[in-house]
């Protein structure tokens, strides 16, 4: 009998294949577990009766520490009951859905989003991570870069839509997360935060264009409960109120190129 070997036809090699094959198989049943602990159960078309999980089935509740107090478990049993702005477009289960208000504002399609929690996101400290430049007193624009405080912002239209009155930071990163615009065209001057990832700033012309949306649409862009402070929450809103423009800003936007 060859060396290692503990039958005819098994050896030690052979085992520890068999035994790999096993942990591997067990450690993707457990990450596809674990990855269920949120957005599980998917709602069916067909009935609110029909549990959609797939295999394996979602894992039993946890309870996670939060870093700076409290705790959170998941998965909790509790499912977004928000009234979705859509119809079908046809009778049959996974139709396309078409906006049936507002889908900027609804959160329908490319504007949709999640509800995380309305509080806002936390330094290692403690503190508000996001906050202007007017919180942030120990925060200022580098001198070789261009501070784009004052400069006017273009929708997509080419209209103006405000200027830009303060800088919006993330202090846990740290980078520029926001700028703040006064928006002019919305019968009386209001705030509103732009996402610099949206922004374009051409200092040739000394303006900030925004291409998703256009002048008009910054005066639905959603409001913050507290002028120097955002949640998580408003930010998932804000965001897909911008992303919904890329696609529902205007009629042209919507369906095929050709």
């Amino acid at each position: 009998m060859p060396t290692g070997a503990i039958t005819g036809y098994i050896d030690v090699a052979q085992l520890t294949l068999y035994a790999f094959w096993l942990f591997f198989a067990g450690l993707i049943i457990y990450l596809r577990r674990e990855d269920k602990r949120e957005g599980y159960p998917l709602e069916s078309d067909r009935s609110k009766l029909v549990t959609v999980q797939g295999f394996p089935p979602i894992p039993e509740p946890k309870t996670f520490i939060l870093p700076h107090g409290g705790t959170y478990q998941a998965p909790n049993g509790v499912g977004d009951n928000r009234e979705i702005a859509a119809r079908p477009v046809a009778p049959w289960p996974g139709a396309p859905l078409t906006p049936t208000g507002n889908p900027m504002v609804d959160g329908v399609g490319p504007a949709s989003y999640a509800m995380r929690q309305d509080e806002p996101e936390l330094t290692d400290e403690g503190a508000p991570a996001i906050v202007p430049l007017r919180v942030a007193s120990d925060h200022w624009v580098a001198q070789e870069d261009a501070d784009p405080r004052g400069l006017t912002v273009l929708g997509a239209d080419g209209k103006v839509a405000g200027t830009i009155s303060d800088i919006w930071i993330d202090r846990a990163e740290p980078q520029i997360r926001y700028f703040e615009v006064t928006v002019t065209g919305a019968g009386r001057p209001r705030q509103a935060l732009l996402p610099v990832y949206f922004a374009r700033i051409d200092a040739n012309r000394g303006v900030v264009k925004v291409q998703s949306i256009l002048a008009k649409h910054f005066a639905d862009v959603p409001a913050l409960r507290n002028p120097d402070l955002v949640t998580k929450l408003e930010e998932d809103k804000i965001t897909a109120y911008y992303a919904g423009g890329t696609m529902y800003a205007t009629p042209g936007r919507i369906g095929p190129l050709l």
